[in-house]
């Protein structure tokens, strides 16, 4: 059985795993007792923006904890409308979260709040019309991946039975769920393991193919492959697309190469340019 530490259960909010598992949605409720009893103050070296663990926090808790919700946006409105860059650019709004996640109570207190309405939210709360103007509109709105690299059609399955006319219309399109290119668990291992681009401890990146993440997700009809993460940020998932290649949820246009050295390794990530270079660890 695995132990959860805070950081491990913000690792596992991150990717909006369904938190509907009694178990953990307690934990958590346990562990933000003890440690955020308050809304923080908007004074901060941050300030005037919001303090970013505030802004964190108030997306995080969009995905399942409606009563939270509610007590950051009761002292600061503004939340209703905040969204954090989990890596690489992968933002994603309070109303993403809630919306991606089927969770209609917080989703539309959101907007009643001010948080600004989107083709997602609307293919979740079983807005037919809206979903069909915005295609009319923008043919290939249906490609349009939301947080993470979710689907349109993802968040229309999320939104239950009042979404399944959403659903059987996206379903009309071939390429509304488009697959990765598969990885064979052997390649999955080969690539695995810790990379390193420098001698300080947070220099280094660890790269598993641990997916039982997912097991119960139901928000990736086609899921990830492999999980990247640098030491002390948010675990990325990584969607491949071929020759050993991959983009990390919710930034299609970044890349993170594989490629075999003499002795090892390495990984490549470039957004647009390379930005950076890592070997694996001889042994990991």
């Amino acid at each position: 059985m695995r132990s959860w530490s805070r950081r491990s259960l913000l690792r596992f909010a991150s990717i909006s795993v369904p938190l509907q598992l009694t178990g953990l949605r307690t934990l958590f409720a346990q562990t933000e007792s003890s440690t955020t009893p308050s809304v923080a103050p908007l004074t901060s070296d941050q300030f005037p923006s919001q303090p970013r663990e505030l802004v964190r926090e108030m997306v995080t808790v969009s995905h399942f904890n409606e009563k939270r919700v509610r007590e950051l946006v009761e002292v600061h409105a503004s939340l209703a409308k905040a969204a954090h860059d989990w890596g690489f650019g992968d933002w994603e709004s309070a109303l993403g979260a809630a919306s991606h996640m089927g969770n209609r109570p917080i989703a539309e207190y959101l907007i009643s709040k001010g948080a600004r309405p989107s083709l997602f939210s609307a293919a979740m709360l079983g807005q037919l019309n809206v979903v069909k103007a915005f295609i009319a509109a923008q043919s290939d709105s249906h490609r349009i991946r939301g947080p993470h690299s979710i689907t349109l059609l993802a968040h229309a399955r999320a939104g239950g039975a009042a979404a399944r006319p959403v659903v059987e219309f996206l379903q009309t399109f071939e390429d509304a769920d488009e697959p990765p290119v598969s990885l064979t668990a052997e390649e999955s291992a080969s690539l695995s393991g810790t990379y390193v681009f420098g001698d300080s401890g947070g220099q280094e990146i660890d790269v598993d193919a641990d997916m039982m993440i997912y097991a119960n997700s139901k928000m990736y009809e086609h899921p990830p492959q492999l999980n990247w993460t640098r030491k002390g940020t948010m675990s990325r998932p990584l969607f491949h697309i071929g020759e050993h290649t991959f983009y990390p949820a919710g930034a299609p246009g970044v890349r993170i190469r594989f490629a075999r050295s003499a002795s090892s390794v390495v990984m490549t990530v470039s957004d647009p340019d390379v930005v950076l270079t890592a070997q694996r660890r001889i042994g990991s």
